[in-house]
């Protein structure tokens, strides 16, 4: 047998009966429909600061992350900002939803919404959500694993192949053991994703010829670009190194000049990638932790300082390297989809029981977030409709085999669409992060701001939904003569403009009923209680505000644009510097280290996701009556 072969073989077996281990104890211990749903709300700290991250970081980052830093260049590399807009989010909203689920003993995030805002219609949306992200962004997954098999075993398992053996592993575990088992393999998830995308930087650094054969190479590149008069920027600069502007006022297809990435589409991008955090999945992970004390370690260390500085790292390392490699000959072709196999297929020779270790770690990043939204949407279907509408008595062990159906159907339907639709479930995948950034209104009425209404929220997350598909690749199927991204904006950023706009003017003229006014009055006054801030945090909020958006307009927004030759003319790498480094880059490690610092400022700082006792959370809901 072909050593690789082995070696792959050897370390996925060992990988997937870690998986299924989880599986068996997962369902030994989950004796309730809590158990099963929300692991008994016992994650602990550690747990949750792996899982989290996890699931936040999916097979896009390990294999399409590289993939587009190759097609694009630096100006994508911005993206890789989303190692802390992500939980950006979960700073905002995560230790809130925390407390209410400990207070009121919500299970689903449709409990929550429909419980504050009052109705069921908040709550079927909520799930259709729920919906509209796992099954596309699951397919997405599966279909990656199948590619990702067919690449490794030099066709001998076909792509199809892969992503059934995958997908029948992920079931097994999810259905047996609900969350609390994809907590735990989320864990040595987060240890193998990280740990891949540093050995392939690494990788991808050896072969080009150490740091100085990396950035000689990058140099070459953008000398090609500007002899050539090919792949420039309108102001003229190389496209591997600059970004295009601030905006276009053309859609983000061919009509954009320089390239799609303008500073307003790598922020509204971000946008949608905030969307993972917000979507209705992690509001159960919020539900489901023993403590609130692990929030701040996952969204400031293991998030923006231990992934942030991967991506803009390593990840580079691998995109930049895929030029060189090709130019060297030692990649005879390469693409945006099969640079990481590649990467990995370089040492089928010398250390073939690396490549199945990479493999693992590919596996491990594509199946997290999956996993996740699998046993989060079944409890969401059983909770919000199952036992809300069809059996309102149902027990705990009618609950869990629902759940588990469901599971099943979900897993379903999303190897459906992959096997089919590969084009569909890759424009369906590109929206799902964008639909779960259109709760955002919802969960600002519920953390923050009782002012938006039942009919203003609805209204608006209907609004939201329409205008991310048609604005999104999506519109080709509606004729739309704006075409995708028009003004190189995200989907994500009009959604949220006319959800968030929608929103606010249905709220003007409408009126809740008086319990559900009360009923939000008392939910203020409990987070008042057990999370206001005190007399000297008020006093900096404005400056926090500051601080957040000079990150987001100027960090990697419409005024980005300044990093293109602040440090060092990008067309001249004679004169890069420090450390023969173009311009961009410089400002994006720089700008990291300003992120983290934010980062840290909101959530430990300004208290935003200070830990809550529980007895205060006690104490609080006793006094509210």
């Amino acid at each position: 047998m072909d050593p690789k072969i082995f070696w792959l073989i050897a370390f996925v077996g060992i990988y997937w009966a870690y998986c299924l281990f989880w599986g068996i104890k997962g369902a030994l211990t989950a004796k309730t429909s809590t158990d099963y749903f929300l692991a008994g709300r016992s994650i602990s700290i550690i747990v949750f600061v792996l899982a989290a991250t996890a699931t936040s970081f999916s097979g896009w980052t390990f294999v399409g992350h590289p993939g587009k830093i190759f097609n694009d260049g630096l100006p994508y590399a911005f993206a890789s900002f989303y190692a802390l807009t992500i939980p950006f989010t979960g700073v905002l909203f995560l230790r809130r939803q925390w407390a209410l689920g400990k207070a009121y003993n919500y299970i689903t995030p449709g409990e929550m919404y429909s419980d504050y805002y009052g109705g069921d219609a908040i709550r079927l949306l909520t799930v259709l959500v729920a919906f509209l992200f796992s099954v596309p962004y699951l397919g997405v997954q599966l279909r990656a694993s199948g590619d990702l098999f067919y690449v490794l075993t030099d066709g001998l398992v076909s792509a199809n192949f892969g992503m059934f053996a995958l997908s029948t592993i992920v079931v097994i575990y999810v259905a047996s053991g609900g969350l609390r088992s994809v907590a735990y393999v989320d864990c040595a998830q987060c240890i193998l994703l990280a740990l891949g995308i540093v050995i392939l930087g690494g990788i991808a650094i050896h072969y080009s010829g150490g740091w100085t054969g990396l950035m000689n190479g990058l140099g070459y590149m953008v000398k090609q670009d500007i002899s050539s008069g090919n792949n420039l920027t309108p102001a003229g600069y190389s496209r591997s190194v600059a970004i295009p502007g601030s905006i276009q006022f053309v859609s983000a297809g061919s009509k954009a000049v320089g390239g799609t990435w303008t500073g307003m589409m790598c922020m509204t991008y971000m946008f949608a990638l905030m969307g993972i955090q917000s979507s209705p999945a992690f509001s159960m992970w919020a539900f489901a932790n023993k403590t609130s004390r692990a929030f701040r370690w996952q969204q400031v260390v293991a998030s923006s300082v231990v992934i942030g500085i991967i991506l803009f790292t390593f990840t580079i390392f691998q995109g930049v390297g895929g030029h060189i490699l090709l130019e060297n000959g030692i990649f005879s072709s390469v693409n945006d989809k099969n640079l990481v196999p590649q990467l990995i297929n370089l040492l089928s020779d010398s250390m073939p029981w690396l490549v199945g270790l990479l493999a693992v770690c590919a596996l491990a990043a594509m199946q997290s977030t999956g996993a996740a939204y699998m046993s989060t949407f079944s409890a969401m279907v059983t909770r919000d409709i199952y036992t809300k509408y069809i059996s309102p008595t149902a027990s705990d062990r009618l609950q869990k085999l629902s759940g588990r159906i469901f599971v099943f159907i979900v897993a379903g339907m999303a190897l459906i669409v992959a096997a089919n639709s590969t084009q569909a479930i890759v424009m369906l995948g590109g929206l799902a992060v964008a639909y779960g950034f259109q709760m955002y209104p919802a969960l600002i009425g519920i953390c923050y701001y009782k002012g938006f209404t039942r009919q203003g929220v609805v209204t608006g997350l209907v609004v939201g939904l329409i205008a991310v598909t048609l604005t999104d690749k999506t519109s080709a199927w509606f004729g739309v003569p704006w075409g995708a991204y028009p003004l190189t904006i995200h989907s994500a950023g009009w959604g949220i403009l006319f959800n968030l706009t929608t929103t606010i003017l249905v709220s003007r003229f409408t009126r809740d009923d008086e319990h559900t006014i009360r009923t939000k009055e008392k939910r203020h006054q409990f987070l008042q209680a057990v999370s206001a801030m005190n007399s000297e945090r008020k006093k900096k909020l404005t400056l926090a505000w500051i601080l957040t958006l000079i990150w987001f307009l100027v960090g990697f927004g419409p005024f980005a644009s300044i990093g293109n030759s602040l440090f060092s003319d990008p067309n001249n790498p004679a004169l890069w510097v420090p450390f023969q480094m173009p311009s961009l880059w410089v400002w994006q490690l720089v700008f990291l280290a300003y992120g983290i610092f934010v980062m840290w400022f909101l959530a430990f700082h300004m208290g935003l996701s200070e830990p809550i006792d529980l007895q205060r959370i006690e104490d609080a809901k006793s006094d509210i009556k």
